[in-house]
């Protein structure tokens, strides 16, 4: 029996002969992948939901998809309910048993690799390639997190004690509450997902309100493996919602950690808030992040790096590069080979084969995109390439060059494909430049130069969470710990230690001994 009860929305449903993509042919494998004309948004064991019905509308034609009835902040009291209820069983469940859930999830996702890619590029704008990317970037982490649930290890610490000895042991929090952006509509989810539940958590995920059908789409396939084992479907809740469903989970002392992915201003808000009530936090905040192009670069490497980081996605990846630092003899040369470059990127439809800049996903980018060429030329920057709207919500990737490398312009992030080029003098200028901004995401450099590179990647280098040295600043591997420093937030996710995140720590000292030595030697008898 559903858990809930859906009323009628202040939203009436699209009339039925307004045509949706669901139901156009040449969109049959949304089928695929249990997509239909209307879907419900909840889910803890049972679906539902009884807010608004909202209607998802592809950036790529500004089409209408198809819709999802949302939840309330009432549905979202009796997931986080049902979340709770079940992490009490899972955290009694042995790793490797929880591990074993998530490789099924896993292979699920292989399954389904090509229909839930094609979801991503439809509902979000990403081309294809990207959109097949974010899904195997979910598949590796399950394998990678099915692996770690044979080492979630302790330690055994030396006791100064005669008779004892110390243990350090990890334990799930409860529920991880999951709050994600529209760029990446499924990696993060399952960044945190996997690595949290084979730590013994329950998951509770809100998506973006604009890709709620990705994320509707993803949690079919988890409550297929859930209910394959008969596992309580709180241990991966979903709830669609707006703002209100948002700050109820932020609010919420049962969400023993958040993990919010968003804008620096409003993961500033989100930070405060969880913090007044001492709950954990992990915050995946903006990045205005920089290459570093040394006089010793390789440009023939250099140029398609840059293309990828800072055209891939149009732009609206958190580590798109947005600004070029390079030394001064190179700089004539870098701006004509990327111009070159730029000219030849196909702007279209990304789910075509070979564009490689789709459209950005909403018109409020697009207006974005348009005030910060407006501002750039009012400055005295020079349009070498692009700034122009295309058509609908694409937009031409764009160089812009002339601009003080602390222009306010520069140092505020503009979610859209515009490269800031600058100049700099040496390598402690381009250091300067890079760390110069609130955020701390990625950064990277070109060079050869053995000096250079370990300065970059040492203490007095880059100060971003992410330092690479020949490659773009964005295409992260999920082995290593995601996230960045400063106003980025400081939050980690995916791979390394950051399971560790998901956890309490017990230190457990154990005297078997039948003597009573107090540490420090103190004497109270």
């Amino acid at each position: 029996m559903s858990l809930f009860k859906i009323t009628k929305s202040s939203k009436p449903l699209l009339s039925r002969c307004m045509s949706m993509l669901v139901n156009d042919p040449s969109y049959s494998w949304l089928s695929e992948i249990g997509i239909k004309e209307v879907n419900d948004g909840v889910y803890n064991g049972s679906w539902g939901g009884s807010g608004n019905v909202v209607t998802s509308v592809s950036p790529i034609n500004e089409q209408p998809i198809a819709q999802v009835v949302e939840g309330t902040v009432e549905d979202y009291k009796e997931v986080v309910r049902a979340s709770k209820e079940a992490s009490k069983q899972w955290a009694m469940t042995p790793a490797p048993v929880r591990g074993e859930f998530v490789r099924q999830v896993g292979e699920h996702l292989r399954d389904k690799l090509e229909p839930l890619g094609k979801l991503v590029s439809l509902e979000m704008g990403k081309i294809l390639p990207e959109g097949i990317g974010e899904v195997q970037e979910a598949v590796d982490i399950a394998d990678y997190a099915t692996g770690l649930s044979r080492m979630l290890n302790g330690k055994v610490i030396p006791s100064e004690r005669p008779g004892h000895m110390m243990l350090e042991n990890w334990h799930p929090l409860g529920v991880i509450g999951v709050i994600t952006a529209f760029n990446f509509p499924v990696a993060p989810y399952f960044w945190n997902f996997t690595i949290a539940n084979v730590c013994g958590n329950a998951c509770l995920w809100k998506g973006a309100p604009t890709t709620p059908l990705t994320g509707v789409a993803c949690t079919k396939l988890i409550a297929d493996v859930l209910e394959a084992n008969k596992l309580p479907g709180g241990l991966s809740g979903l709830i669609s919602g707006g703002a209100d469903v948002g700050a109820a989970m932020v609010d919420d002392p049962t969400v023993n950690l958040l993990s919010f992915t968003g804008s620096c201003h409003i993961g500033k808000q989100v930070g405060a808030k969880v913090q007044g009530r001492m709950g954990k936090l992990i915050l995946e905040l903006g990045g205005n992040n920089a290459i570093s192009v040394m006089e010793d670069a390789d440009l023939n490497m250099l140029v398609p790096a840059v293309c990828f980081a800072s055209v891939g996605t149009a732009g609206q990846r958190c580590t798109t590069t947005r600004r070029l630092i390079v030394h001064k003899t190179l700089i004539d040369e870098v701006v004509k080979r990327l111009t070159s470059a730029y000219k030849q990127v196909k702007i279209g439809n990304p789910l075509e084969k070979g564009n490689l800049c789709g459209p950005l996903h909403t018109t409020a980018a697009v207006e974005a995109y348009k005030e910060a060429i407006s501002e750039a030329a009012a400055l005295g920057g020079k349009i070498e390439v692009g700034g122009n709207v295309v058509e609908g919500r694409y937009v031409e990737p764009t160089i812009v060059t002339g601009l003080p490398h602390d222009a306010d312009l520069v140092m505020r992030e503009t979610f859209a494909p515009i490269l800031y080029i600058m100049p700099c003098e040496d390598f402690d200028d381009a250091v300067a430049i890079n760390n110069e901004v609130s955020q701390g995401l990625s950064s990277s450099i070109f060079t050869t130069k053995p000096e250079y590179i370990f300065r970059w990647v040492g203490a007095g280098g880059a100060d971003s969470g992410i330092c690479n040295v020949n490659i773009p600043t964005n295409g992260a591997e999920i082995g290593g710990a995601f996230g960045g420093e400063k106003e980025t937030g400081g939050g980690r996710e995916s791979g390394s230690d950051a399971w560790k995140q998901y956890c309490r720590r017990a230190t457990c000292t154990i005297n078997y001994s039948k003597d009573l030595p107090l540490a420090q030697g103190i004497d109270f008898s």
